[in-house]
């Protein structure tokens, strides 16, 4: 078995960073598939390859490129995950989230989590933004959280409370931000529950998942989420609707990876723009210069 990371291994890695870059990130971004051009809209950008960043994981999946690019957005101090890390590659879930405890060891406050999802609420289009209020976690209940294993209270309590995972203010700054769009469909909220993947989920899948209470249904985000609320972070999510999921035995389409990413090409314009808007809603940071 592969021997989990210690608190020294997260150090070296984000002093690695600070020794490289001069950029000191206050907020970092999750890309999700095909959500990854949010990173050129970064200015005075520094990028750096996965596989240059010791202790990093390397990301294997299309639509994601596999760069962590350091620079601004919007004016605000920032980091860009483009590409991340998936349970369904293989990795366990502590390596899936190692970016997280090393970005706030460099400082970093609040982490904006984004992915590709499919509808499972039925009043949503494919297109469509919804702000995550909240996660069911489905590998959590087989016992596979990213939290498992010895605590270490440097960064967090062995039992933290995630009730409150995602960021109220944020939210509402969010509802205003899109106004400020002026978008024909409105900002959809709701609950995002997490999956293991690969395979997307069969049809009686999908009705227990919509009975469960979620809206929108993908493979990733939970873990770093848990991670990120364990060692303090400030945290915002959403999910790009790429898919409508399939809830009758009579429909002949089924869900695939390239519909995902076509989908979040078309949308990635609004995304983008709705990101760097939401960019001067947080708070700056405590510890600014």
């Amino acid at each position: 078995m592969e021997k989990m990371f210690t608190y020294e291994d997260y150090q070296s890695t984000a002093e690695w960073l600070l020794s490289h870059t001069k950029h000191r990130p206050q907020v970092a971004v999750i890309c999700g598939s095909g959500l990854g051009g949010l990173a050129d809209k970064v200015t005075q950008a520094q990028a750096f390859e996965y596989s240059e960043i010791p202790n990093f994981p390397q990301s294997t999946v299309p639509g994601h490129a596999g760069r962590l690019v350091f620079g601004f957005l919007n004016g605000r101090a920032c980091v860009v995950m483009q590409g991340r890390f998936h349970f369904y590659e293989g990795y366990p879930l502590w390596k899936v989230t190692f970016p997280v405890r090393v970005f706030q060891l460099m400082g970093v406050d609040t982490l904006v989590v984004t992915n590709a999802a499919g509808g499972l609420n039925p009043k949503f289009e494919v297109g469509d933004i919804m702000l995550i209020r909240d996660h069911i976690n489905m590998l959590g209940f087989s016992g596979q959280n990213p939290l498992r294993g010895p605590n270490d209270e440097r960064f967090g309590p062995r039992f933290p409370a995630v009730s409150d995972a995602y960021d109220r203010n944020l939210r509402q700054k969010a509802h205003c931000a899109w106004k400020q769009m002026g978008e024909q469909r409105e900002l959809q909220e709701g609950t995002y529950v997490m999956v293991g993947g690969p395979n997307f989920e069969t049809i009686a899948e999908c009705r227990l998942l919509l009975n469960l209470g979620a809206d929108a249904v993908g493979m990733s985000t939970v873990p770093e989420v848990l991670v990120a609320r364990h060692c303090g972070l400030r945290v915002f999510g959403f999910s790009l609707i790429t898919n409508k999921v399939i809830m009758s035995y009579e429909t002949v389409e089924k869900a695939n990876h390239e519909e995902v990413l076509e989908s979040g090409r078309k949308a990635a314009q609004k995304l983008e723009q709705f990101v760097s808007i939401l960019m001067a809603s947080i708070p700056p940071s405590d510890n600014a210069i």
